[in-house]
């Protein structure tokens, strides 16, 4: 069982619960692409996107599912999130950026 309000991870995308989401309404598209591999985080399921300012946010109406190549399946449940990409530090150069899947 997923907990009601869960944070969710699949590789370097990440799911934050949020109380509704904002922006304007997009076309659906992959959450991530991979840079490297060209494989991407895929959303299955009734659900909407949207984006303000550079964010994408997701609203669940049921439960989904995420599918990715090389990730298990996840499960998310209805609600609202915000999409996230993991960061990573690079010490020798001293700069954070997106980890690259």
């Amino acid at each position: 069982m997923v907990k009601k309000h869960a944070k969710y991870q699949q590789g370097d995308v990440l799911l934050f619960p949020v109380q509704e989401v904002q922006g304007k309404k997009i076309n659906k598209k992959p959450l991530a692409e991979g840079e490297v591999t060209g494989h991407s985080h895929q959303v299955k399921g009734d659900y909407t996107m949207y984006e303000k300012d550079g964010v994408m946010y997701l609203k669940a109406e049921s439960a989904c599912t995420v599918v990715h190549e090389e990730h298990g399946t996840i499960s998310i449940n209805p609600g609202s999130y915000q999409i996230g990409i993991v960061r990573e530090y690079d010490y020798a150069l001293e700069e954070a950026r997106q980890v690259r899947d």
